[in-house]
């Protein structure tokens, strides 16, 4: 009986050595799995550099307080973009925009949707597309040119939503800016001033013995009635008289054109979105008169007409894509940012066209042309 105590009391003593074994086990196994703390040292008295380093951390927290490492800006933002019409230099302009923001911290997909609609050059729905952005509450309006600028200020007038306008020929003349350039309310943005006198100097370099210039416009468009004020102003002093002729829509323009081809020894063509609509048209109808169409920037080149003294409306999309991060951020409100308006030309060719109408490009003026191309593409 003795002996069978001894073994009862036996095995219990070794099952709790094994147990106990165990939990040590689990024990060391869990501290192994957790990071050891480690202990860094104090800083010396007498180490100046070491005595920044906390100063310095704030000081950066503070700055890049918006940003995460990522160099995104916190938070998700919704922007709507009204464009009055498709072609060229306001699709550039839009791409423009997109890359400014990017570059602020704002990238499309990420922490930014874009709400982007397009007229197509009608009054009624450049009306109506910034309604529904306002329906939306969208954080900022992007309008392209100038129908959609003022219709935009329109709908967001009481809304509290920022509008920053680009491609806008004339603020002050569209009642979007005040005379020294400061907003009128919670709207800004950029101006694509033509450069009237350096495209006449141009003018006259390629066609010397020309008299007579036409220009096409819009007239319900307020940036085309100002810059046909300041050709109407200045064509005197290249030796050129001035014909014009107003459409009000692109239907207008081909019996326009054909009117207006009498008259003249070429045309020169504006920023003027609904006559740039019908471009393609302009042109064939010129082009069997053999008589040249100088475009307002690069896009109207590549698809035909022979020179312009033009802007990049790349960089002016950039330039305004800046201005709305400011706003999006919580820099500035719209309404302290002064507009801004692109300075300075570039000379774009197209020798082909040039080729087809025989005339000849002088050696000097092809030299200092920021672009030459050599054959017409097919508008878009």
């Amino acid at each position: 009986m003795k002996k069978k105590m001894l073994a009862v009391i036996l095995s219990m003593t070794m099952a709790a050595a094994l147990l106990g074994g165990c939990g040590n086990e689990q024990k060391e196994s869990s501290a192994a799995k957790e990071p050891a703390a480690t202990e860094q040292p104090a800083p010396q008295a007498d180490d100046p550099q070491a005595a920044k380093e906390p100063e310095e951390a704030g000081d950066n927290a503070s700055s890049e307080e918006n940003k995460p490492a990522s160099g995104l800006v916190e938070g998700d933002f919704t922007i709507g973009i009204s464009q009055f019409a498709q072609h060229g230099s306001l699709d550039n302009c839009r791409e423009g925009f997109l890359t400014g923001l990017a570059e602020e911290g704002f990238i499309e997909g990420e922490n930014l949707t874009v709400e982007y609609q397009n007229a197509e050059a009608d009054m009624g729905i450049v009306n109506q597309i910034p309604q529904g952005f306002v329906s939306n509450k969208v954080d900022l309006i992007c309008a392209i040119a100038t129908p959609a600028a003022q219709s935009a200020y329109n709908a967001a007038m009481n809304s509290g939503i920022p509008v920053i306008y680009t491609a806008v020929n004339d603020p002050v003349g569209a009642e979007l800016a005040k005379e020294d350039g400061m907003p009128v309310g919670e709207v800004t943005g950029t101006s694509d001033k033509l450069p009237v006198d350096a495209q006449l100097k141009m003018i006259r370099e390629l066609l010397p013995d020309a008299k007579k210039i036409g220009i096409m416009y819009t007239t319900s468009e307020v940036n085309s009635e100002s810059t046909i004020a300041e050709y109407e102003a200045a064509v005197g002093q290249y030796g050129f008289e001035l014909v014009t002729t107003g459409i009000n829509t692109t239907a207008d323009a081909p019996l326009a054109a054909d009117n207006l081809l009498a008259k003249v020894d070429c045309l020169n063509n504006l920023t003027d979105n609904t006559v740039v609509s019908a471009l393609p048209t302009i042109l064939d109808k010129a082009n069997t008169q053999k008589i040249p169409v100088f475009g307002s920037e690069v896009e109207q080149v590549k698809i035909g007409c022979l020179a312009s003294e033009g802007i990049d409306y790349y960089q002016l999309g950039i330039k305004t894509g800046k201005m709305a991060a400011q706003v999006l951020k919580g820099e500035k409100k719209a309404s302290e940012i002064k507009m801004e308006t692109i300075t300075g030309s570039e000379l774009y060719l197209n020798t082909k066209v040039a080729d087809d109408l025989g005339i000849s490009l002088p050696d000097d003026v092809k030299s200092r042309a920021s672009e030459t191309f050599t054959e017409i593409q097919t508008a878009e």
